[in-house]
């Protein structure tokens, strides 16, 4: 089966996937034994690959369905799987954008430490969307769905599986804040059932999954087998990215600079050297990231590359 695969899959990828079966109630044993139970867990990694913002697609697919954004959705995944630091760039920092401009304006008290330079930038930005859905039955109301997703199983969505199936195919796409690049595109399947479950209630020790603004996933057919879809995407996300190296920021090429005066480039990094061509006051340069003291390995838009007083450059760094 497809879920059997993609876990055979993670696994061998050294990801963190459990296909134990939490402990459920007597009384729910002896109903679930009657039906296959299923395990899929959210990977965990020991270090952070970088900094993540999630941005809604434009398509707003989910309110065909009935559904809520899967912002917050993915947003669990995250945080629980510890393989991203994630950043907020929604209502959350909304608000927190009217902190700093009551701290600009004077409003706050003293000491609020509230200013400019603080925010985290993102390194990568994930887009979840959805590539074709089939929903054609109703909901299932089963507030155990997601008992163990949240509690202390870290993230285990158990499925007792009947007859009437529905399926959904979703795609994430992660893309690289400083150079734009698609740095992965995962996709992921959910097929399943009418659900039942007897093994707790609704949410996950929190105020229920309605909290995080995903009640609907949980309540709906169509709703879970999204989940499950996406709990494959970002499985298989996890393991395309793991080998990254964690500092995107270095990784990157180095920011353009402009010439802030009229200057040379030279054949070498020595005031007495070639000179290979005169650069004027705003000329764009590009650094290669090598340095010689107070000069600068550049290169011009035409390819031109020779050394630059690092003093000619406007508020290098």
């Amino acid at each position: 089966m497809r879920l059997a695969k993609f876990l055979a899959t993670a696994a061998s990828a050294g990801l963190v996937v459990s296909t134990t079966v939490p402990m459920v109630p007597a009384s729910a044993a002896s109903v679930d034994s009657k039906t296959a139970q299923k395990t899929a867990e959210i990977p965990t990694c020991g270090r952070k690959i970088g900094a993540l913002a999630i941005r809604e697609p434009d398509t707003r697919w989910w309110e065909g369905l009935g559904l809520e954004s899967p912002e917050a959705l993915l947003k669990v995944f995250v945080m629980k799987s510890g393989c991203f630091t994630l950043v907020d760039r929604g209502k959350g920092f909304e608000m927190a954008q009217q902190e700093r401009a009551l701290a600009s304006g004077g409003t706050l008290q003293g000491g609020a430490n509230i200013g400019s330079g603080q925010v985290r930038a993102a390194d990568y930005i994930l887009v979840p969307d959805i590539a074709s859905k089939n929903g054609n039955s109703g909901g299932t109301n089963i507030g155990g769905l997601l008992g163990g997703f949240m509690g202390g199983y870290a993230g285990a969505i158990v499925s007792n599986i009947s007859i009437s199936s529905k399926t959904a195919d979703v795609v994430l796409t992660v893309t690289n804040v400083r150079t734009s690049e698609q740095q992965a595109i995962a996709q992921g399947h959910g097929s399943k059932t009418d659900v039942g479950f007897g093994a707790g209630g609704g949410g996950f020790g929190l105020g229920g999954f309605g909290a995080a603004g995903i009640s609907n996933y949980q309540n709906t057919a169509i709703g879970q087998v999204v989940i499950l879809a996406y709990i494959e995407a970002y499985t298989k996300l996890v393991g395309d990215m793991g080998g990254l190296s964690t500092n995107a920021k270095a990784d990157a090429p180095a920011q353009a600079v402009t010439l802030a005066r009229p200057g040379m480039m030279r054949a070498s990094a020595n005031e007495k050297s070639k000179v290979l061509k005169p650069l004027e006051a705003g000329t764009i340069l590009y650094p290669t990231g090598t340095k010689d003291g107070m000069w600068v390995e550049v290169s011009d838009e035409v390819g031109n590359k020779g050394w630059v007083s690092q003093l000619s450059i406007a508020n290098y760094k």
